[in-house]
């Protein structure tokens, strides 16, 4: 379980493998230097398992299904992720409930600067669309965000303050960037329950 707070911004290293699978290495001296073998960490969003932790960086081994859902696939060596320890006992719930489980894929069709905040236009992939709401939740290459407005194509806002842009990935993004988004959990166990057996 994450909260989508990131604590890291790491950088990628090597991604080696295809289809069939990849080994991804991250430099991340800080989450590495709390990391064991076996931990769960979010990388983007995405929840991956620490295979091999060594001088401040971390390996992960990604599968077909994951490759499939998310952009880690697209990676190369110098590009940036963000990065989050699995939450623990006792510690804050800063965010919202997020599992690491990307549901898809979203585009990135518009940025827009409004004084101090940035906006992003992020295009959902039409079966999500039913669990994105005015002021609900998502996660967006795993940052928890609160969505600002939607429109009727499927396009949402989100706006950034200048704390999110310094400390993850988003304010790298441009049009037309890729991004993993994960919805609401409790929408689609709502979904589940009221849905006619």
């Amino acid at each position: 379980m994450f909260t989508g707070i990131v604590r890291e911004r790491g950088r990628v290293v090597s991604v080696e493998g295809g289809t069939d699978g990849v080994r991804l290495v991250v430099d991340a001296p800080a989450t590495a230097s709390q990391a064991a073998l076996g931990d769960s960490v979010a990388v983007s969003g995405v929840c991956l398992t620490v295979v091999a932790a060594d001088n401040g960086t971390l390996a992960f081994d990604a599968v077909p299904e994951t490759l499939r859902r998310s952009s880690l696939g697209e990676r190369e060596p110098g590009d940036f992720v963000n990065l989050e320890p699995a939450l623990r006992a006792g510690e804050q719930l800063g965010g919202h409930y997020v599992q690491g489980h990307v549901d898809g894929i979203g585009v990135v069709r518009g940025i827009e600067n409004r004084g101090i905040e940035r906006r992003l236009g992020i295009k959902a992939p039409e079966e999500l669309r039913r669990y994105i709401v005015e002021k609900g939740s998502i996660a967006v290459e795993g940052v928890s965000l609160t969505i600002a407005d939607l429109a009727a194509d499927g396009i949402f806002t989100v706006a950034l303050v200048p704390h999110t842009l310094d400390v993850t990935t988003l304010g790298d993004l441009d049009t037309g960037s890729k991004v993993n988004l994960e919805v609401d959990v409790l929408a689609k166990y709502v979904e589940s329950l009221i849905a006619p057996s």
